[in-house]
């Protein structure tokens, strides 16, 4: 997870992205910190907050630090709505688990990225509980926003221009 304050489109912005590529994107406690302080300097510095979730969820080996992590960014997020400012998250391939449970689809939009997985648990693991067979593309970007779950897929070569024009908008 990297995060910090920086500009798009020449506004202020607090921004924090994760990294698929270390451990899978799990968060665990210092990811969940870093979520955390990146939306605190947001509502201290009063500025919009963008994420951008990519993680196949907890990082279970942490145990129950790994699960606080949930209720730690769901209390940042409850303060921040507090300063009134926009705040975007960006669900890229994959999001899954107490990531999407927690601060990625809590945003005031959400913005998805063509064919990104998405959900809580895995198909596999949801077809064993219900007993069921999900609907084909149950998991994707695509069937999330024609069910309400995310308000826009955008390409990652339009993200930014899309992001900048949405903050003008909301801001």
């Amino acid at each position: 997870m990297l995060g910090g304050v920086g500009r798009i489109g020449g506004r202020p912005v607090a921004l924090a992205a994760m990294d698929f590529r270390f451990i899978g994107g799990s968060m665990g406690s210092v990811v969940g910190e870093k979520v955390a302080r990146t939306v605190e300097t947001a509502a201290d510095e009063d500025l919009p907050l963008v994420l951008v979730s990519a993680s196949g969820g907890a990082r279970m080996y942490e145990g129950v630090y790994s699960l606080m992590q949930m209720a730690k960014t769901s209390v940042a997020l409850s303060r921040y709505r507090e300063v009134s400012r926009p705040f975007v998250s960006v669900l890229t391939d994959p999001t899954f688990g107490g990531v999407t449970a927690s601060f990625a689809t809590a945003a005031d939009v959400i913005l998805a990225e063509p064919g990104a997985r998405i959900g809580f648990a895995g198909a596999r693991v949801i077809e064993s509980t219900t007993r069921e067979k999900l609907p084909e593309g149950f998991q994707t970007a695509e069937f999330q926003r024609e069910h309400g779950m995310v308000d826009r897929i955008v390409h990652r070569l339009s993200l930014r221009n899309d992001i900048e024009r949405l903050l003008a908008l909301v801001s």
